[in-house]
């Protein structure tokens, strides 16, 4: 191989793996949180640490006499992205045994 193809296939194979660092610093800056399995890859809002509302917890304790959390703007109103891989197997009709 001579040095033009090596310099070449060198910078081919360091490409995903910035992607993917670039990818991981803009989840995290964006206030998400990546899953990712063989069967989809899932972004989900996170709350905000700056947020004014909620000091980054997410909410707040409603009163009354059954006490629930009330979820705050900053995430709660953001969607969740999914993208499915592969097809989760159906349950199937006859029992493993």
């Amino acid at each position: 191989m001579t040095g033009r193809r090596l310099r070449a296939a060198l910078l081919l194979a360091a490409v995903p793996a910035a992607a993917a660092g670039a990818v991981a610093v803009a989840v995290k800056t964006g206030g998400w949180r990546l899953h990712a399995d063989r069967h989809r890859i899932e972004l989900t809002p996170q709350p905000r640490r700056s947020c004014p509302d909620c000091q980054g917890d997410g909410g707040w304790w409603v009163d009354g006499p059954f006490p629930e959390m009330e979820a705050c703007g900053c995430w709660s109103e953001r969607r969740e992205l999914r993208v499915r891989l592969l097809p989760i197997p159906a349950w199937p009709d006859e029992p493993p045994f």
